[in-house]
């Protein structure tokens, strides 16, 4: 078995392979303040519970955006699953090529993770949306190439912002109205955070595939809001919740073939 963990920046999403298939997965919020003996527990708890041998784990991927937490992740799953784990973009190289080196900048592990396994998946041109605690969208060429993206604020991030800023206005559920001219405060407000995050999704992806100049290109989703999001457009082509842990998988798997051919 394969034990990936994809770690964002609100939750730790831990995925058990048995090889192409996953098996299991579960989440843990992501707290640096956790322990080594934390997280391990919570990983024999949920082994145990599902009837899975952690010796039977050959090894251990991890994609971070969080880096205070990796020791102690690290350390937990050398002491609880008997081997140091795979980190991407330290050792574990995604492979994902770039159109331009400007600023030498790379894209954080999750994302280029996502990208990886939107090209396996589903092919290339592929537009790829990550709704996270922020949301990005990634272009990716014919030739699976990065071409560019963008970064915006997650919904939720956005929201928790305008509380913070307001006395009065209450906390809200996020869900879609059904009119944008809301009655209550929550209603409004639910009309403007929530509609106007899916307009403004649709804009960008709407503009990313004219940039492009690919207008029946491929929109692949991932993240806690992707289905809400989804089910509220057309320009949205698939919902995949398990994409960054595919995309762990099939690193490791590509890694290790690569490594089998060097001893031939």
């Amino acid at each position: 078995m394969l034990l990936t963990v994809d770690v964002g920046n609100t939750n730790m999403e831990f995925g058990i392979f048995r090889g192409e298939k996953l098996i299991g997965s579960f989440r843990l919020k992501t707290d640096v303040n956790r322990t080594s003996d934390e997280i391990g527990l919570y990983l024999c708890e949920y082994f145990q519970r599902f009837g899975l041998e952690l010796g039977a784990v050959k090894d251990t991927v991890i994609g971070s955006v969080v880096p205070p937490i990796m020791y102690t992740l690290s350390r937990a799953i050398i002491k609880y699953v008997g081997k140091a784990p795979l980190i991407i973009d330290d050792g574990l190289d995604p492979r994902l090529p770039y159109v331009s080196d400007e600023g030498g900048e790379r894209l954080g592990p999750d994302r280029a993770v996502a990208d990886i396994a939107a090209i396996a998946k589903y092919g290339a041109p592929v537009i790829v949306l990550d709704f996270g605690t922020a949301t990005t969208v990634d272009a990716l060429s014919p030739e699976g190439v990065y071409l560019g993206g963008c970064i915006t604020a997650g919904v939720r991030v956005s929201i928790d912002g305008l509380f913070q800023k307001t006395a009065l206005l209450p906390h809200i559920e996020l869900a879609k109205p059904d009119t944008v001219l809301g009655i209550t405060a929550t209603g409004q407000i639910q009309a403007g955070a929530v509609l106007g995050y899916i307009g403004s999704i649709e804009y960008l992806i709407r503009r990313t595939k004219e940039e492009m100049g690919y207008p029946e290109i491929k929109v692949v989703a991932t993240g806690g809001l992707a289905r809400m999001v989804a089910d509220n457009t057309d320009l949205i082509d698939v919902v995949d919740s398990q994409l960054v842990l595919d995309g762990l998988r099939i690193i490791y798997e590509r890694e290790q073939a690569a490594e089998e051919r060097k001893c031939l």
